[in-house]
């Protein structure tokens, strides 16, 4: 704010420096007669003297008299060229037909004057206005700014429990709720994470204390056999089968246990609402029209009637962002389309891109977690983008499904209309 503040106040000093040039420059200039209004009226008033007609002076703006030359003798007491000359008023003399003609003229209006009257009045204007500019900037852009400037780092070291101070400013109102809302996110996601760790930890150590009486079990079987306690087949084989039963437990517990990580490594909570497709499809068009024109692949979104779809607008841009990023990553960069279709109380939106290697026996797994294809070779990923599709579709009553089709890949997303 110092820097903006100096900055001002050194654009102030020289637009003020450049106010009074131009006023210095107006005073010491010498006024130049030339091309004056008075100037034409005296050349109309010679032509009509030249002409032998009676000059008329009466529509005249600025010549006030006329006055002829004489020649007298002094000695006489008459007027002679020294009294002629010497008038009150501004004059200018002109010889017609062989005689001096003094014509007096008046400056009824200084147009020297008015025109530094306005350019003064609009450098003041403009002065005003610059200065409140500059205030308004300053006060309704930088200073709330700069409040906001520290929340990133705060975020940043976790301190999540303090509000953000509500502003109504025009530019940052949404910003400031928009942050706001990422805190709380934020805080709410910790809490979660808090309570998750909790939980597994729990769970941990209930199902390692589960599993210790069936591994204790299988030991003791285990070390029974080898030293050939059991002598009869029928107790040797009863002996196996509780072994069974026991590991079969301890697989239960195991699959337990990677059930609920699994299910519990997110989250997908979707709000129930309602919005137009356009507006899906607007945050798509935004978003990767510029991208894809770097990359230089052909980007197209079909026509489509706008409807009210049912679900979460947020949630939805996340999916259909997820599968053009994976048209991105596993296409041949060539070409990727968005079509629209209609089926039942349905609107699918399918996003196809050329250049599909995937083999259509692995197209099942594709919506599985962690699982990612044997295209995906040299390619980063974690194998949850299309599995983060699925969850969040079926959060919204919808669907998704895929199909390889002529080298190309087809992810169909199913929303419900309103």
């Amino acid at each position: 704010m110092r820097r903006y503040d100096r900055i001002c106040i050194g654009i102030f000093l020289a637009v003020i420096l450049i106010f009074v040039y131009i006023n210095i420059a107006f005073y010491v200039a010498p006024n130049d007669t030339s091309g004056r209004e008075y100037n034409v009226e005296i050349e109309r008033l010679s032509r009509q003297i030249e002409e032998g007609e009676l000059p008329d002076i009466d529509g005249c703006k600025y010549v006030s008299n006329i006055e002829e030359f004489e020649y007298k003798d002094n000695r006489t007491g008459d007027v002679d060229i020294k009294e002629f000359i010497n008038s009150s008023s501004d004059y200018v003399i002109k010889e017609i037909n062989g005689r001096l003609y003094r014509f007096d003229y008046n400056h009824i209006t200084d147009r020297n004057g008015k025109l530094k009257l306005k350019i003064n009045v609009c450098m003041t204007a403009m002065i005003v206005i610059f200065l409140f500019v500059l205030i308004y900037i300053r006060n309704q852009i930088l200073k709330p700014f700069f409040k906001l400037s520290d929340i990133p780092y705060e975020l940043a070291k976790g301190n999540l429990t303090v509000p953000i101070e509500e502003n109504k400013n025009r530019f940052f109102g949404r910003f400031t709720w928009g942050v706001d809302m990422l805190r709380e996110t934020l805080e709410e996601q910790k809490k979660k994470e808090l309570e998750m760790q909790k939980d597994k930890q729990t769970l941990l150590l209930s199902i390692s204390h589960d599993i210790k009486t069936p591994l204790s079990a299988i030991k003791l079987y285990a070390k029974s056999l080898s030293k050939g306690l059991y002598k009869d087949k029928e107790k040797q084989t009863e002996v196996a089968e509780n072994i069974n039963d026991k590991a079969d437990e301890i697989e239960s517990y195991v699959t337990e246990l990677t059930d609920t990580a699994r299910d519990s490594f997110m989250e997908f909570d979707v709000k129930e609402g309602e919005f137009y497709l356009s507006e899906l499809i607007d945050n798509i068009r935004n978003y990767y029209t510029d991208k894809l024109l770097l990359n230089k692949t052909e980007f197209t979104i079909n026509k489509f009637t706008d409807c009210i779809l049912n679900g979460d607008i947020d949630r939805s841009i996340e999916v259909l962002q997820n599968i053009m990023e994976n048209a991105i990553k596993y296409g041949d960069g060539k070409a990727i389309d968005i079509i629209f279709s209609d089926e039942e109380d349905c609107r699918l939106v399918t996003i196809t891109n050329t250049g599909c290697t995937l083999p259509e026996a692995e197209l099942v797994h594709i919506f599985d977690s962690f699982w990612r294809g044997s295209n995906a070779d040299n390619k980063s990923g974690s194998g949850l983008g299309l599995y983060i599709c699925r969850q969040l579709m079926i959060g919204m009553n919808g669907d998704i499904f895929a199909e390889v089709k002529d080298d190309k890949m087809k992810v169909t997303t199913v929303f419900r209309r309103s």
